[in-house]
């Protein structure tokens, strides 16, 4: 794996805000890729009844909590990919990939099969019971067959996206997505001689769109980066080290949200319900500002490996700029379409409860976007126990705002999103100063001429 650029300047020294954009739009498209056919799932199976929707639901959320682990394989190999890359160090970026590889398979396979063996204890945890728990955990079992190769997608991901190769993980996500819509109307409706099999054909769908995306992917770093046998032990103590402080910073994100819910579904029904759409045009909206994070990650790691610390700094500011530009758009665009969202989506019942937290919820995207785009940053310098304090810190202070609302009171629904804009607002605010003035040890402090070509 040569330095692409090693004959002359980078891309984003010569063009930094078309690159910045070039490679960002690619990411948005593979992160709504997936969302779209959800709804479609979602869609499909509503035809079949409330029983198998439910179960749909239960069997995916399982499942989405097991695969969430993985996130840490994508994150650490596309990091490490990056800076091998900004070295023009072929040899450590195969040797990543080949660990990262080595440990999904491994890790997948001992939760598969604890998983496996505990899915109807799993569904009844979530609470399913009678068909919807036998139909839950039918699904459960086929998706498991497709777990490797969703791990292999994941590492993929990450390693393209560390070689700023933003198209071919697009492609696949985009191919992933289709053949599971294709194959999810024949499996679950039946054609021909396929029997119609419900919501079990929507697993098998799913299973298979993944494997020939995981394929393909294999196929794609072969070809791109190859593999390693050099793969040793203290290599993966490292990896599973990161491991340890992204899952503890994902897992107390998790928490946050899960209990943001649970307040407002304890406020009442009418607060339940505007706080799920809410909810979801918020996690729409982060898709956006997450490819500005990803293709921050990648730059940065790039010239954070090559020892160019003042042009990463470059990159992390200009990324910073456009992420805050993107941030302000949504908060816009969030307002004009607030009669519309409550028109489609909102419960007349719980119109009084949804449109101040709905206007809290947009003056917050520029916080997000500041919040989301740092997060990239410290990822591609692998920051990583920084992000991990500084999400512990603000979950707790989240989590303690949340349990002081009084539920009893008229505006206590609009309380769970000023706790949530605190939430963010610590996250912005301490991911910003790591990068300017670079509080504490933060690695985008340039310190001798050799840090600042």
């Amino acid at each position: 794996m040569p330095n692409d650029f090693e004959a002359g300047k980078h891309p984003f020294q010569l063009r930094p805000n078309r690159t910045l954009l070039s490679l960002s739009l690619p990411i948005l498209l593979s992160l709504i890729a997936e969302p779209v056919t959800g709804l479609v799932d979602t869609a499909f199976i509503a035809r079949l009844g409330a029983v198998p929707l439910a179960a749909l639901g239960v069997g995916t959320s399982a499942l989405s909590s097991v695969f969430w682990i993985f996130g840490f394989l994508g994150i650490a190999t596309q990091t490490e990919v990056a800076q091998a890359f900004g070295r023009g160090d072929s040899a450590a970026a195969r040797k990543c990939i080949s660990l990262a590889l080595a440990l999904g398979m491994g890790i997948s396979l001992l939760l598969g099969i604890v998983l496996f063996l505990t899915a109807d204890v799993a569904a009844a945890l979530l609470g399913a019971s009678g068909a919807v728990q036998m139909l839950a955990t039918e699904y459960i079992h086929l998706r498991l067959l497709g777990a490797p190769a969703v791990i292999v997608v994941i590492i993929g991901f990450g390693a393209l996206r560390g070689v700023q190769d933003m198209r071919s993980p697009m492609w696949i996500a985009l191919g992933i997505n289709l053949a599971n819509i294709l194959l999810d109307y024949l499996l679950i409706f039946g054609a021909a001689f396929i029997p119609p099999l419900g919501v079990a054909g929507a697993a098998i769908a799913s299973t298979i769109s993944q494997w020939l995306g995981a394929l393909c992917m294999l196929y794609l770093l072969l070809r791109r980066l190859g593999f390693s046998r050099e793969i040793q032990l203290r290599d993966g103590i490292r990896f599973l080290t990161v491991g340890r402080d992204l899952v503890l910073r994902s897992g107390s994100l998790v928490l946050f949200i899960l209990f943001t819910t649970r307040v407002a579904t304890q406020i009442g029904a009418e607060a339940g319900a505007a706080h799920q759409v809410i909810r979801q045009v918020w996690f729409f909206t982060a898709l956006v500002l997450e490819a500005f994070a990803t293709t921050a990650q990648s730059l940065v790691g790039y010239f954070f490996g090559s020892g160019k610390i003042r042009v990463a700094k470059e990159v992390a500011l200009k990324s910073i700029h456009w992420s805050l530009a993107t941030g302000v758009a949504l908060l816009i665009a969030m307002l004009l379409a607030t009669q519309a969202v409550a028109d489609v989506f909102v419960p007349a019942d719980a119109a009084a409860a949804f449109h101040f937290a709905w206007i809290i919820g947009a003056v917050s995207q520029p916080l997000n976007a500041l919040a989301f785009i740092t997060d990239g940053i410290h990822w591609g310098t692998s920051d990583y126990r920084y992000l991990r304090n500084v999400m512990l810190a603000a979950t707790v202070c989240g989590v303690l705002s949340l349990q002081a609302i009084d539920i009893s009171r008229v505006d206590a629904f609009d309380s769970v999103w000023f706790a949530t804009v605190l939430w963010i607002a610590i996250r912005a605010f301490w991911g910003f100063l790591r990068v300017r003035p670079g509080i504490g040890n933060s690695p985008l402090r340039a310190s001798g001429s050799s840090q600042t070509r």
